[in-house]
């Protein structure tokens, strides 16, 4: 269903407003969908850290660096995004889940979390920040 533009771009208003000032983590393992996402969230006007492809450099960024948000793929060449998530989790860090496996992907414990459904569109991944920033 095509959002009108006027919405659209009310959205896209509200979700910059939102992203200003942030720093955003970003857990994908296809480089080229961590890059589109970097360069749309940036665009928007967040910070966003290297992206990572790996649940110990996703560990040791978080443990240095401030993140306000993140987007998690579930799966990173085969391994769980658990480890990853229970640490944001504890940290009272909010995350989106980014998956095409489903909400049975979903770590167990993080099931109550938003997912977002690949391959999605810039407007999904805005909206869901717009609803979910900490902001």
């Amino acid at each position: 269903m095509a959002v009108p533009v006027e919405r659209a771009g009310w959205e896209a208003a509200r979700a910059e407003r939102s992203l200003a000032g942030l720093t955003v983590l970003i857990v994908e393992d296809e480089i080229l969908i961590a890059m589109e996402l970097e360069d749309l969230l940036t665009d928007h006007g967040a910070t966003c850290l290297d992206p990572v492809g790996s649940i110990g450099k996703a560990l040791t960024t978080i443990q240095g660096h401030r993140v306000d948000m993140a987007f998690l793929d579930v799966r990173l060449r085969g391994e769980s995004i658990d480890p990853v998530a229970d640490r944001l989790a504890a940290a009272g860090t909010p995350f989106l889940f980014t998956t095409s496996y489903g909400v049975d992907a979903l770590p167990p414990a993080h099931r109550h979390r938003p997912m977002i459904a690949k391959p999605y569109g810039e407007s999904t991944i805005i909206r869901a920040f717009a609803e979910h920033c900490p902001n």
